[in-house]
């Protein structure tokens, strides 16, 4: 992140300049603005039951990630010997108990396993 502030006025001045660029005309940026406009929406979706089970997919879809790393984290462990075979029957346990409240909440609103998969753009998806 540090690596993005300019260190030299002249790439700060410069930087300013791109930001600050206009053409001028008050109609071109107001036919700008009214474009980049268009595609959001007129006003916000105050649906109670939409926003619901839109908290709950992005609740359950941090849930599953980090039950996901947690898995992986967990085998890692394993496979240099770090945990005992009481700890491991624990931790089976414990990720089937998540796994099958996982299912039931999933059903509760309504979501299946694409439904908690993030589209990150270029990083790709999240689960």
């Amino acid at each position: 992140m540090l690596q993005d502030i300019p260190d030299t006025s002249a790439e700060l001045h410069a930087l300013q300049r791109k930001l600050l660029h206009s053409s001028g005309d008050p109609e071109l940026f107001a036919a700008e603005l009214e474009q980049t406009c268009t595609g959001l929406p007129q006003r916000i979706n105050a649906d109670p039951e939409g926003v619901e089970r839109g908290l709950a997919k992005l609740v359950l879809t941090l849930i599953e990630l980090i039950r996901q790393l947690m898995e992986r984290q967990a085998l890692h462990r394993m496979e240099r010997g770090t945990v005992t075979d009481e700890e491991i029957e624990r931790l089976g346990e414990t990720f089937m108990r998540l796994e099958q409240r996982m299912e039931e909440l999933k059903v509760v609103f309504g979501l299946e396993n694409e439904d908690l998969n993030l589209d990150l753009g270029p990083l790709g998806q999240l689960l």
